[in-house]
């Protein structure tokens, strides 16, 4: 399991619909991947668990992934994330 810890970036000023495109990368990956903030944690391939979450700028979020293309699941939500 890799963890890290991520700032949002304003993901709603570079993207079009950032939540679908959230549930795209983590659907792309055969790892459990989830987005955690305080006590939430949801997973990350769920459309409606991400509309609920409706992560934003500033907050700092937890993304997790378990699997066999865990390192590459984190990677990409990071980059998404972080508007790189």
């Amino acid at each position: 399991m890799i963890k890290r810890e991520v700032t949002v970036k304003d993901i709603d000023k570079k993207y079009e619909h950032p939540l679908a495109e959230i549930v795209q990368i983590a659907s792309q990956y055969k790892s459990e991947v989830l987005l955690e903030y305080d006590k939430y944690r949801i997973n990350a391939k769920s459309i409606m668990g991400i509309i609920a979450f409706n992560p934003s700028a500033g907050m700092n979020v937890v993304i997790s992934a378990d699997g066999n293309d865990e390192a590459d699941a984190v990677d990409s939500l990071e980059k998404f994330l972080i508007c790189s």
